[in-house]
């Protein structure tokens, strides 16, 4: 059986006669707030993470630095600007894609991980910012630039409990976020939602999608099951040049299906961009923040393309002027007031060039469809398995080794 003709009939029965896959006519649009309810939120922020400090620490002197030494990261790391707005969705505010929203328990436990970074704290914190968990090996698309590519529709080697008892030894190190990826996570939707009802409730849940599958009822039943958000690829703002990205005819379809199911359940929405040498002009990133706007997603996330999986071997990386023109981009949607209707926009090529890498069983690890420990989706070298005995000693070893990928294009 063909590609498409697999696509077809998958798609009959995740539709089927009983639900519509046409996007609904009244559309809804997520926050995006800016103004006084922007400073509310940014001072409510503030009072949040002094009363963390507070309960963190005796001396009262760092009660004060703390919190300033995190804005201080925070501008170091994401730019000398202040933030002219905030995604705000289903009473969460969000200021960054990789940061939990406030207020919760995953907020919380997320900023005095960053304050151990700083001084020592005396409860025990989070270890990881993120992690991905790859779910499965099944993908219905042939993408251009999947990193996965010599490992997609290869026989599975995790069973359900042993992909459950993964995440909850995540959890037990302590993590904010969640992303699950695949292949096509939710190819794997009953497995998903069995996942999810059964981890913790004190992280933030992802899934990282091509849109496939997220019809209105699977976007419930994630919302009811404990997801908080979705990362759908849109890799072009002409379908056609999109389709021809993912390698199917109808994938620009299920990006604008899903992201309308996704807002209407109260996920948070994010575009995922890998920016071409082909794609990134001036016009091709305003075209394409526009089409985001007109979307209602909350994020825009920007990568950068790397020489693995089906693109090893090529000449992708970009020049510096593209390089230059995105990080102009970038520090202009999120900070000029002009586009405070826009997406935030989420580069991690700009914080890496300026902070370092922090993957790498640093703040982040990659974890395979194998449950192989990595560095990152892009980095995969093997320093042992999640469900080993030694998973301490593996975080370790990756903390020492590091990420060839970032350490290579450092060098």
């Amino acid at each position: 059986m063909n590609n498409e003709n697999y696509i077809s009939q998958t798609i009959s029965v995740s539709y089927g006669k009983q639900e519509s896959a046409i996007v609904p006519q009244t559309k809804m649009k997520q926050s995006l707030v800016s103004g006084w309810r922007k400073k509310f939120a940014v001072l409510s922020f503030r009072l949040t993470i002094i009363g963390i400090a507070i309960k963190s620490y005796n001396n009262p002197w760092n009660w004060i630095y703390i919190p300033l030494s995190l804005i201080k990261l925070r501008r170091k790391t994401l730019g000398q600007h202040y933030l002219t707005k905030l995604a705000c969705v289903d009473n969460r505010y969000y200021w960054g894609l990789y940061a939990p929203g406030w207020n919760g328990i995953a907020f919380q436990k997320f900023i005095a991980a960053e304050m151990n970074h700083i001084i020592p704290v005396k409860q025990k914190v989070n270890r990881f910012i993120n992690t991905y968990v790859a779910i499965t090996k099944k993908c219905s698309l042939q993408c251009e630039h999947c990193y996965e590519w010599e490992n997609l529709n290869k026989k599975e080697t995790l069973s359900p409990p042993q992909l459950k008892r993964i995440v909850a030894k995540i959890q037990e190190q302590g993590v904010s976020q969640i992303h699950f990826s695949g292949g096509e996570p939710l190819l794997k939707m009953d497995l998903l939602i069995d996942i999810l009802c059964s981890a913790k409730k004190e992280t933030d849940f992802w899934v990282l999608t091509s849109g496939f599958k997220l019809t209105s009822t699977n976007a419930k039943k994630l919302k009811k099951a404990g997801l908080n958000g979705v990362m759908i690829s849109l890799d072009h703002f002409e379908p056609e040049k999109h389709n021809q990205f993912r390698g199917f005819k109808e994938a620009f379809y299920w990006v604008e299906n899903g992201v309308q199911n996704a807002i209407d359940n109260q996920l948070v929405v994010a575009l995922s961009l890998c920016t071409t040498k082909e794609f990134t002009t001036l016009d091709n990133l305003y075209t394409y923040a526009n089409l985001a706007k007109k979307m209602g997603v909350s994020f825009i996330q920007f990568l950068e393309p790397k020489a693995v999986g089906h693109y090893s071997g090529k000449d992708i990386f970009l020049s510096d002027n593209q390089i230059k023109m995105l990080e102009d981009f970038y520090l202009e949607m999120n900070y000029n007031p002009k586009y405070k209707e826009y997406p935030l926009i989420s580069y991690h090529g700009y914080y890496q060039r300026r902070q370092g890498f922090f993957a790498a069983g640093n703040r982040s690890l990659y974890v395979d469809p194998d449950g192989d420990i990595n560095a990152c989706p892009f980095c995969q070298t093997k320093t042992g398995n999640v469900l080993d005995d030694d998973f301490e000693n593996s975080i370790l070893k990756l903390q020492n080794l590091g990420c060839h990928q970032f350490n290579a294009k450092q060098n």
